[in-house]
């Protein structure tokens, strides 16, 4: 596929802004209690002036009405909301659409006291102009998905699949998720992102790093001799050995330094 570039939103740090922390992909769910609950932890515990989730913070997420439902998912989702919603009221919190989240909407972030972010976004931060996405519109060897990413991205698509019940909703998500499960035990390999296009994404942006998630393969990746992305991690706690990694940009003088901490030692270190 020939790359694009999208219109890039633009944010810029508050000067007070000390520490900012990147997570993506934990894939929140609630038969994965203990990643749920390193997540909780971290949230309650981070000392970053800012929390910036870059997508797939839910494993699925089916509309904002799923928040006054009386079922029984209706709890978790309850539950996610009020760690949200603590922890903006102590740091800034920003959350960009993933995958698996891209219905979140204006009702959600009014209830987690967060800010919602456009994908690509360049963030200000310690004189440098910082690019974040969730990745998968960079991911052009993927096809089947980037048509997928359309369809479901746009407004006719969207609207016609909140207008159907609830229930409904969360039966069509189980069956995607079934699906996502056979591919990732199948062996199949995913696509990565393409190095021109998020070259050209940096080089419109007039930045020269790049975060994003989606891949699940953290790592620093020099795409040139100027521009640099890094990837962040996805989150298991139950896996072995547990994966739940902050990516932390720390201002120190007129220096920004780039850090990767495990969740438990990102709310140690100050």
């Amino acid at each position: 596929m020939t790359p694009t570039t999208p219109r890039i939103a633009t944010l810029d740090a508050p000067a007070a802004w000390r520490v900012v922390d990147f997570i993506s992909d934990l894939h929140l769910q609630a038969i994965e209690p203990q990643t749920v609950q390193a997540w909780e932890h971290y949230m309650a515990h981070t000392r970053a002036d800012a929390v910036f989730i870059l997508g797939d913070l839910f494993e699925v997420w089916v509309g904002d009405d799923a928040l006054a439902a009386h079922d029984g998912e209706a709890p978790f989702e309850a539950r996610c909301i009020r760690t949200l919603h603590t922890t903006g009221q102590r740091c800034a919190l920003f959350f960009m659409h993933g995958n698996r989240d891209f219905l979140l909407g204006d009702a959600f972030a009014r209830a987690g006291s967060l800010q919602l972010l456009a994908d690509p976004t360049v963030l200000t931060f310690g004189a440098q102009r910082w690019l974040l996405s969730h990745g998968d519109a960079l991911c052009l060897d993927d096809t089947d998905y980037l048509q997928f990413r359309t369809q479901v991205r746009s407004p006719a698509w969207q609207q016609a699949f909140l207008a159907k019940p609830l229930a409904e909703r969360r039966a069509i998500a189980r069956g995607l998720r079934t699906q996502s499960e056979a591919r990732k035990h199948s062996g199949a390999s995913y696509a990565d992102v393409d190095a021109a296009a998020a070259c050209a994404w940096l080089q419109a942006a007039h930045a020269h790093e790049l975060i994003h998630g989606h891949t699940h393969k953290p790592a620093d990746h020099a795409l040139d001799h100027s521009l640099r992305r890094r990837v962040l991690s996805d989150w298991d706690a139950a896996a072995t050995p547990p994966r739940a990694e902050v990516l932390r940009l720390r201002l120190d003088g007129d220096a920004v330094q780039v850090q990767r901490l495990a969740a438990s030692q990102a709310v140690l270190d100050h």
